[in-house]
């Protein structure tokens, strides 16, 4: 899925039970990670749950794999993973995400330590595309 389908599929929904239950949907496909990139310097710090990140730098474009033991944080980390993986740490560093959280009116629905750990997310990228830049 792209950004376009990812914001298209959202507009579908008329209420934000619906998108909730997409967002979990989207969580369902996302791969796990292996047992032994579940370790704590792959955890991110500042989100509710358990999220852990890893990542690759490819031919100047950095992957991403993400996990979490949430299914609603695992959905989201989905939404992350459209907008900001298999892309160059500059393209990273230029995403507006925040502007795409607000088109699909994502924190706005969130508890606040859900968007706090979104936040987390987005930052961890950013460093990591920072270093990687």
């Amino acid at each position: 899925m792209d950004i376009q389908a990812l914001k298209d599929t959202f507009e579908f929904f008329d209420d934000w039970e619906d998108k909730y239950r997409f967002v979990i949907d989207l969580g369902k496909d996302l791969p796990t990670l292996e047992t032994s990139q579940r370790v704590d310097e792959n955890i991110i710090r500042g989100c509710q749950s358990q999220v852990w990140l890893v990542h690759e730098l490819r031919d100047n474009t950095l992957h991403f794999a993400m996990d979490s033991d949430a299914h609603i944080v695992r959905g989201l980390i989905s939404i992350v993973l459209i907008a900001l993986n298999d892309r160059s740490p500059a393209e990273i560093l230029a995403t507006d995400i925040e502007a795409l959280f607000d088109e699909l009116q994502l924190l706005s629905h969130l508890s606040a330590t859900r968007g706090n750990g979104l936040r987390a997310m987005i930052q961890r990228i950013r460093q990591v595309a920072g270093a990687a830049n």
